[in-house]
Parts: C-alpha cells; structure tokens; sequence
C-alpha cells in the first residue's frame, strides 16, 4: 500500500489552483490552461465517453493514476463549491451521478454531513477530525491497494507536510497563472525527505514524479 498524489497540475510559477475559484470557474482564473495536457488522452476520454484520443506519454501518466487506487482522500474545495456549513445534502459533486472514482472518497471539512452513495460505487464519506483520521479510514477502505490524495494545493501541502505521501507525480504545465494557490508555499521538500525520481516530458506536460526517501 501506498499514499499517492497523481495527475497533479503546477503551473510553472508553482501554482495548483487559480484564484477566484466558483461554481461557473471550478479550477480558478487561467488554471484551466495548466490542466490541458489531461483532456487529448485516452484516459480523459474513457472516463467521460467520448471517442477515440490520444495513447502518449500524457496518457500513459494519466492511466498509472488510477491503477492500483482502493480510495482516495480530498479536500474539500475539490468536492465543490459550497463554503461554511453544508445549507442541504443538494450539492453531489462536480462529476453528475456517477463520479469517475468507483471507491470510497474521504472528504476532509469541518462541518458533518452524512455519507453520500453515488452510481458506479463511489461514497463519499466527510471527515471532520482532520488528515490522519481521513488517511486511517482511507487505508482501511483501500483493503491493501493504494490510497490517492486528491487536492486542493492545501490538502497536499498539510499531507507533504506530515510526511505522509509516498509518492507524488506532478504535472508541469508550460504556463505561467500569475496568481493562486501555491503547492509549494511554506514547505521544504528536500529537508522533509522527497527527491525527484522520474521526469517524464510528455506531449503538452513534464511529468515529475516525487518520492519520499
């Protein structure tokens, strides 16, 4: 088993999500451009019904981030738009009625909600004692496969953080966003113990691939 960050987009000024994220802008102002490298690849179009695509080195880093995965952990601003406490259960996702993760999805928030079954076997289970509790659950759900932490920036960072990733492939984006998110704000890779392990450049992203030593 092991913790994995995948297919995460980094534009080339370090940043994971525009500014002014919103229900009409889910990715932020410009950030949009930074994930473009996902949406010719096989694996984007497998998910999402539509004909044949692109089988590159893009697609071959987007396919490994679903292989082996038994769950995964998010936080919240990945599952939606809502802020403060949840005013409903209305709100299911970005994804429509059966989202493309087929497992339990822990989601970290401060404010309980109950769980919620979706088509095509995903659950979303929302967490609200923080990122070792959501980890725990998500380990026990994987049943020995490997568990993928979803974003936002800051769900990553407090996981780099607590040294508790294993491996994290970053997608570079050759774009500059001027304003956001910052991965890498706060936090010393090298002396919390990853090192580069892979570059793989791809048609439209450089793919580096992190591991802890």
């Amino acid at each position: 088993m092991a913790v994995r960050v995948c297919c995460f987009g980094v534009s080339l000024d370090g940043y994971s999500a525009g500014p002014n994220q919103g229900l009409q802008n889910a990715l932020g102002e410009n950030f949009f451009d930074v994930m473009k490298w996902m949406f010719p690849t096989r694996m984007w179009h497998t998910l999402y019904g539509q004909g044949p695509a692109e089988t590159g080195k893009d697609n071959m880093m987007a396919e490994r981030g679903f292989e082996n995965i038994g769950s995964w952990v998010m936080g919240r601003n990945m599952f939606g738009p809502v802020r403060g406490p949840w005013p409903d259960d209305e709100w299911k996702g970005w994804w429509g009625e059966e989202p493309p993760y087929h497992c339990d999805v822990f989601v970290l928030t401060h404010h309980a909600r109950p769980p919620l079954e979706m088509k095509g076997g995903t659950t979303f289970h929302f967490v609200t004692d923080g990122i070792h509790a959501a980890l725990n659950r998500a380990k026990q759900a994987a049943a020995g496969k490997d568990v993928r932490i979803g974003g936002g920036a800051a769900t990553v960072r407090q996981y780099l953080q607590a040294r508790l990733i294993d491996e994290a492939h970053l997608a570079l984006g050759p774009v500059l966003i001027g304003a956001g998110e910052s991965l890498f704000s706060g936090i010393d890779l090298r002396e919390l113990g990853y090192e580069v392990a892979e570059t793989i450049p791809g048609e439209r992203a450089t793919h580096i691939v992190l591991r802890r030593k």
